[in-house]
């Protein structure tokens, strides 16, 4: 087993290597384009990722790389916590989308927008960086801060764009953070600004926020302290479960009712909580 990141922008975690199809080709090649498969997946495109995809990594994402083979790298995220693995979230993705660690460097930032730009020293624009990249700086400059990527490389980010990781956080901060995404498309796995499902949101709002929950709502539900579903505030978690089934749901408790990633063929949306989802409302959680 060895240590390595992410060396794209985004990079999406498969169940296996033959997972992809030909409309999944932008998020697999070497040089991924998140938008242009954004773009490409149409409603029934995207309810083919169930079983296909697990989850997306962000640049400098730490993975553990258990094997490859033909390209491909069997890894584990351990910045996203799983109960199937106790080292992190397991999949696949292209040996392609890995490189070198970035080095040592002081307080690691968090993107705090849908998308800012990195550029490189001649403040040439280099890539679009997804919300909740998480990044080491090595030096500020005014507005801009210098920080650390893999294979040795550096770049340079807005300050504006980013917040110190770790630095306290409100409930209202996490619905601010979670309220940019309202329109945004529901993608099956998603975790970046090119697409969120439920636990994903919830999950990249709290690793702005310096605080590393579980990918899957259902060990989210496990994992954070219980509230009484009565005694929930905007802010707090809501989760949903079908009787006799693991929790399959989760959104964040708003003013207006529940703010969350709905299911494919929907949006981020903030509304009441309606007759479905009431129906199976099973608890409450607070981060």
């Amino acid at each position: 087993m060895s240590l390595a990141a992410i060396r794209v922008p985004v990079s999406t975690l498969w169940t296996s290597p033959d997972a992809p199809r030909e409309v999944d080709a932008p998020a697999v090649a070497a040089d991924p384009d998140p938008a242009a498969w954004r773009d490409a997946l149409d409603d029934e495109a995207r309810l083919g990722l169930h079983g296909r995809t697990l989850s997306q990594l962000l640049l400098g994402e730490p993975v553990l790389v258990r094997s490859e083979r033909a390209g491909w790298s069997e890894i584990a995220a351990p910045w996203q916590p799983s109960s199937t693995d106790e080292t992190g979230y397991p999949g696949w993705l292209p040996s392609a989308h890995l490189g070198e660690l970035p080095s040592a460097a002081t307080g690691p930032v968090a993107v705090t927008v849908s998308l800012t730009t990195l550029y490189d020293d001649a403040a040439a624009p280099v890539a679009q960086l997804s919300f909740a990249t998480v990044l080491a700086v090595t030096e500020t400059s005014g507005d801009r801060v210098r920080v650390a990527l893999p294979d040795g490389a550096r770049g340079w980010l807005d300050a504006a764009a980013v917040r110190p990781v770790g630095a306290p956080g409100t409930a209202a901060d996490r619905l601010r953070l979670a309220a940019q995404f309202l329109g945004l498309r529901y993608l099956w796995g998603g975790t970046s600004s090119y697409g969120l499902d439920c636990s994903g949101l919830v999950h990249t709002v709290s690793r702005v926020l310096g605080v590393r929950v579980p990918r899957d709502a259902s060990d989210q539900q496990a994992e954070l302290p219980a509230v009484d579903i009565g005694d929930a505030a905007p802010g707090d978690l809501y989760f949903f479960a079908r009787p006799g089934n693991k929790v399959h749901h989760v959104g964040f408790v708003s003013e207006a009712g529940m703010l969350h990633a709905s299911e494919t063929g929907r949006h981020v949306e903030d509304g009441p909580v309606l007759d479905g989802h009431r129906e199976t409302l099973v608890a409450a959680a607070r981060l």
